[in-house]
């Protein structure tokens, strides 16, 4: 069984022309910009939504707690309206669904990776698993970005 391709870091900081890459180089830089990108944007979009979550819960629960204490009423309406604004967001970026979404997708590009460089799965029997693993990188990312753009429409 050959060895998986995994291309040293170069540590430059420059891009050479990709045009004298391997193609292995090529795939692997993919693969991991796109784990790195999905895996960055996953996180970011749960600690939005949790935050979100957070001033609705504080905000709904200081409602009755600002009418009991005899509170103007305008404290109590403001909260209110405060809680339709943060749902509103929350619906209108879908941090939630996206959480959801890039996770999944970071989750599995990671296990292309585990697969391929144990060269199990598809890539045990692949006459070139880099080709295949560059077509399944390209087939995850393109279905999210295709799920991504249905979630986007559908507001």
């Amino acid at each position: 069984m050959p060895e998986p391709v995994v291309p040293a870091s170069r540590g430059t900081g420059t891009s050479p022309d990709r045009r004298e890459e391997k193609p292995a180089d090529v795939v692997w830089k993919r693969l991991q910009d796109q784990i790195r990108w999905f895996d960055e944007r996953s996180e970011s979009a749960q600690h939005q939504f949790r935050r979100l979550k957070m001033a609705t819960l504080i905000l709904a629960a200081g409602i009755p707690v600002a009418v009991a204490a005899s509170a103007p009423n305008w404290v109590a309406a403001l909260m209110g309206a405060l809680v339709a604004v943060v749902e509103g967001a929350q619906q209108l970026f879908k941090y939630q669904e996206n959480w959801i979404s890039y996770r999944s997708v970071c989750e599995n590009l990671r296990r292309e990776e585990h697969l391929y460089l144990v060269h199990a799965g598809p890539y045990a029997t692949a006459q070139n698993p880099e080709l295949l693993l560059a077509e399944q990188v390209e087939k995850l990312t393109s279905q999210e970005t295709a799920q991504w753009a249905e979630r986007e429409t559908a507001n």
